[in-house]
């Protein structure tokens, strides 16, 4: 695709498995390094990586070479295979089924990236069903609460 040109940003939401609150601090930046050498690895461009115990956000420059549910796949099952071999966590580490995923314009990435930078300030007000049901609506997504991440 030498004559393809693209300037695309998504910001990728999905939880622990339960909402477990599993990612603790002390592996909280090995898991988004992690997760950071995966993307790079498959060709994107990781921006902003960051969450809380039980959720990630991710904000990744993409190209379109790839589709944003595989570059998805390869993050949750790469990463939980990383966290489950390196016995981070007394139990198995698992991502929920499922992700929300976001596009913004070059204009907004700045704003976009502070958000995720700033997850354990946002969440000491909101928890994160209510954020993530207020992206859906913010971005007019259809959803049946049952299957909120």
């Amino acid at each position: 695709m030498a004559d393809t040109y693209s300037q695309l940003y998504v910001h990728i939401i999905f939880s622990v498995k339960g909402r477990e609150p599993l990612i603790k601090d002390s592996i909280k930046n090995e898991l988004y390094a992690y997760i950071g050498g995966i993307i790079k690895n498959k060709g994107q461009k990781p921006i902003a990586i960051n969450g809380t115990a039980d959720h990630i956000h991710i904000l990744v420059g993409f190209k379109p070479d790839k589709s944003i549910s595989e570059l998805v796949r390869e993050i949750k099952s790469n990463s939980s295979k990383y966290v489950n071999e390196n016995k981070f966590l007394p139990v198995k580490f698992h991502w929920q089924e499922g992700f929300g995923a976001f596009t913004y314009s070059h204009s907004q990435i700045t704003t976009v990236a502070n958000y995720i930078a700033r997850q354990d300030e946002h969440h000491k007000r909101k928890d994160f069903t209510t954020e993530y049901e207020d992206f859906l609506k913010k971005f007019n997504v259809k959803y049946d609460d049952k299957y909120i991440l």
